[in-house]
This record gives structure tokens, sequence and C-alpha cells, in this order.
């Protein structure tokens, strides 16, 4: 075996290792489609309300309205991201579910649920503002949890949508652009950069 083969060798080695802890299936193109969903539900938002984007001059109808927008995207992107994480496991002759995705599963559910729970609890106070920078905060965190089975590049947006919420915390009244610039653009930013960096290598 030449230095050629043996590095080679190496190299299949280590992908396997790779594979084996972290969950490399994902798809970038998820990521962007993620992005278009919530850039759409943002626009279905800004003319339910006319322009008007201080949350806590919004009725408990209002904020009901925007939970169910936001369940229907929240399904539409993870359906999306199933069937082409699907699609780029079987290019790959990957598994789909193994010890590695459910790993990053857990850790990316469980900021996810907090944070969700957290925000019932926001709504029954009537602490609308707060909405808006709690789930960019958890989701972040969700990112950064769950990037130690995945990509690291996971880490990177998740720190984003940190630094979006805390942001937004101190701007109470703009939620709705720190959302489309969060859930919206650095999705579609990243899942961009992952499908040139990881689909198509």
């Amino acid at each position: 075996m030449n230095n050629i083969e043996q590095l080679e060798a190496i190299q299949d080695i280590r992908k396997m290792m790779n594979r084996s802890v972290r969950f490399l299936s994902l798809s970038g193109l998820s990521g962007v489609f993620a992005g278009i969903y919530a850039l759409i539900a943002g626009f279905i938002v800004y003319t339910y309300t006319k322009g008007i984007l201080l949350w806590d001059t919004y009725s408990f109808k209002d904020i009901k309205f925007f939970v169910v927008l936001g369940t229907v995207t929240l399904i539409l992107a993870i359906s999306t991201a199933f069937l082409l994480t699907r699609r780029k496991a079987k290019r790959e002759g990957a598994r789909l579910w193994d010890e590695s995705a459910k790993n990053a599963l857990i850790n990316l559910g469980i900021p996810l649920i907090v944070g969700g729970i957290l925000c019932v609890a926001l709504i029954s106070h009537g602490l609308n503002g707060l909405l808006a920078p709690t789930t960019l905060i958890f989701y972040g965190l969700s990112l950064v949890n769950a990037s130690r089975y995945t990509f690291s590049t996971i880490r990177q947006l998740g720190m984003i949508e940190i630094v979006l919420g805390l942001l937004n915390s101190f701007f109470i009244g703009f939620g709705l652009i720190f959302w489309v610039v969060g859930f919206g653009i650095f999705h579609i930013i990243y899942g961009i950069y992952m499908y040139y960096k990881y689909d198509r290598a």
C-alpha cells in the first residue's frame, strides 16, 4: 500500500468515526426552505398587523393567530427538513436514524421545549413583547446544544440567534424584524453555505 492509498484509508476511517458520533445527513437546503417559510410568515404577520410592530399593543386574539401561524411554519420547516435529509441520507447510503441522530434530536429538543413552555407562561402574564427575544434565545441555545452531534456550523448559527435575541430584549417593540432576520435571512444564508460546503462535497 503506497502513501496515497494509506492517506485515503485514513480519511475513510476518519469519516466513519465522525459519522458514528455526528449526524451528518442534515441537508443545507432544509435551512434555506425554513428561512423562506419564515419570511413568508413574517410578511403575513406584517400584513395582518398593518405594519404595527409594537408587540405590547396586540390582543390575545392576535397572539393566538401568531402562535398558530408559527406552529404551521414550524411544521412545514420540520417536514421539509425530514424529506430533504432522508433524500440526502439515501443518496449517501447512510442511516437516517441512528445514535448520532437521536442525540442531536434530544439536545435540540430540550431547550426548544423549555422555551416553548416559557413562552406560554409569558403569554399568560401578558408579556407578549418578550416572546420574540425568548424564542430567538432558546432556539439559539438548542442549535448550540445540538451542534455537538452534527455540523459545527450549526453552533455559529445558534450563537447568532442568541445575540439577536439578546439585542431584541432591549428593543421589545421590534420583535418581528428580529424574527425575520434570525429565522428568515440567517437561515437562508447558512442553509446555502451548508449546501455548498457539505451537500455537494
